[in-house]
């Protein structure tokens, strides 16, 4: 029987731990120092593939730092989900109908956010 230490959590969840990580910390940082926050049984070799990951994916950016990187979000957490939803948007060829279902499933405080949001706009001139 296989130790809880030895089962693979899924990338989404680690992906998600490096991020909370690197927004919490007040500077950029090295695989290490995100291994050291997230006190977990991760290998800094898996944190490092981790961060390449998510610098592939334009998610974090980073500089060198002697030897290796020290990593740092491009985005806010908010900044992140709305790259996301645009990406799904983006996977789909009929974006009305995939924007007309979202909205049809918008509770009653989120659908109020939303038409305040959009008014804003349209009288800001965007």
């Amino acid at each position: 029987m296989a130790d809880a230490k030895d089962e693979r959590r899924p990338a989404g969840e680690l992906e998600a731990s490096v991020m909370a990580a690197l927004w919490a910390a007040a500077a950029p940082q090295t695989p290490g120092q995100v291994q050291r926050t997230l006190s977990a049984e991760l290998a800094r070799t898996t944190v490092t593939t981790i961060l390449t990951r998510l610098h592939d994916k334009g998610v974090v950016d980073r500089h060198r730092q002697g030897r290796g990187f020290a990593y740092f979000p491009v985005q806010d957490a908010q900044g992140l989900t709305a790259k996301r939803m645009h990406s799904e948007l983006d996977r789909d060829g009929d974006r009305e109908t995939v924007l007309a279902r979202f909205v049809a499933q918008l509770g009653p405080d989120d659908e109020r956010v939303l038409r305040e949001l959009l008014e804003a706009d349209e009288q800001s001139g965007g």
